[in-house]
């Protein structure tokens, strides 16, 4: 499983001109299940963006998590993060997890994600999303479980 996270003034997803998802200050992270992950994956990466420290501290320096500063969290589902890229000029999507399996485990990551945190919100599994954001810093991570 993977997460691109990035530190975000605010973000917000939409779906046919309509917001699905929004956040002020928090992480965006981009998620892509892959064909071997497990619930305890999607376990680890949560535990991973709650307390990962990106955000600055008094003195400046990434000291504070993302519930040390009570921001959102947006998860948004994008399997082309788990694309093999090493070959040819076309990616292969032979690596990302087939749509089920996907939509159950990220359906999983968000349902603990509101049962551990305040202020979440998502994408919608599959469809065709525009995402808009302000990346802080810029601070982007790629977190692989």
């Amino acid at each position: 499983m993977r997460g691109l996270l990035q530190r975000v003034r605010g973000a917000r997803v939409e779906v046919a001109g309509e917001v699905v998802g929004a956040i002020d200050q928090g992480l965006l992270v981009l998620v892509a299940v892959e064909p071997e992950d497990t619930r305890e994956q999607a376990d680890k990466l949560l535990h991973k963006l709650l307390n990962y420290r990106v955000f600055s501290d008094e003195q400046g320096k990434m000291n504070l998590s993302l519930k040390d500063v009570g921001g959102g969290l947006l998860l948004v589902s994008q399997f082309t993060l788990a694309a093999d890229t090493r070959n040819g000029m076309r990616p292969s999507f032979s690596t990302a997890a087939p749509p089920a399996l996907g939509a159950e485990l990220f359906d999983y990551l968000l349902h603990q994600a509101k049962a551990r945190h305040a202020d979440v919100a998502s994408g919608q599994f599959g469809a065709d999303m525009q995402v808009h954001l302000v990346n802080d810093g810029p601070v982007t991570f790629m977190l692989q479980m």
